[in-house]
């Protein structure tokens, strides 16, 4: 595409609030992705706190065609899950569960969208910066930790990518998870750039236990801004095994 060409459609895109780009690691999150699931041959992928399935949707358009094995607590999100996952021979949902650091019962806050449902209570910050996440019921679900299930879906052969996106949650899903994640090859992990919902541990903090436990943090990736101050909230973190 010649330069005068580019220059045009650049215009025409940014009108409408769009950009033209390059599809690389550098550019696009799933790319990133997909790059890291192959540097470490990954070929099955744990999707905690999965809610209808966009992370994993968006590893099989970027290429992943690998073993996929969703976690979703909320029952209506459930249920949609498992008709999308049914598509996929390889995609399985695992029994509705939260995952945390305990086995038995607990109870979840359900927010509008889904996704900002959450153990923790929510701050007003959040609040503030998305509306459409507050909270407008609750329920009680089974609860479990990873290490309790993660053996029937592992094998010698194993190369294991874990994502955990549980609004808040992250430390007690990896208080669960000691021995799960000492057999992981990388990690993908929402982080708190301040302090979102009650009782959750910061970024700086869950990155240095997962440096301690043995990963390196390999990329950030953007998450949920402010949209009236611009202020970075919440980000994603990519850590990989030291090798």
């Amino acid at each position: 595409m010649n330069i005068y060409l580019k220059s045009v459609i650049k215009k025409i895109l940014y009108k409408f609030g769009l950009d033209l780009y390059r599809f690389t690691p550098s550019s696009s999150p799933q790319m990133q992705i997909i790059t890291v699931l192959k540097k470490k041959n990954i070929n099955i992928v744990f999707d905690i706190g999965a809610n209808i399935g966009q992370f994993s949707k968006d590893l099989r358009s970027a290429g992943y065609d690998g073993e996929i094995i969703s976690f979703e607590p909320l029952s209506t999100v459930y249920v949609k899950l498992l008709d999308i996952a049914k598509k996929d021979k390889k995609w399985h949902v695992h029994d509705q569960t939260a995952i945390g650091n305990a086995d038995g019962k607990i109870t979840i806050n359900v927010s509008k969208n889904s996704v900002s449902s959450s153990v923790l209570l929510m701050r007003d910050l959040h609040l503030s910066a998305a509306p459409k996440s507050v909270f407008i019921s609750n329920e009680k679900v089974s609860i479990c930790k990873l290490d309790s299930i993660s053996e029937k879906y592992l094998n010698n052969n194993s190369r294991l990518f874990i994502k955990i996106d549980t609004q808040g949650y992250e430390w007690e899903v990896l208080d669960g998870a000691k021995k799960t994640i000492s057999k992981a090859s990388g990690i993908i992990c929402e982080l708190s750039l301040v302090p979102l919902y009650y009782n959750q541990r910061l970024w700086l903090e869950i990155i240095d236990r997962l440096v301690f436990e043995g990963f390196m943090l390999w990329a950030l990736q953007k998450g949920l801004s402010d949209p009236k101050t611009g202020q970075l909230l919440q980000m994603d973190a990519i850590f990989l095994r030291k090798d």
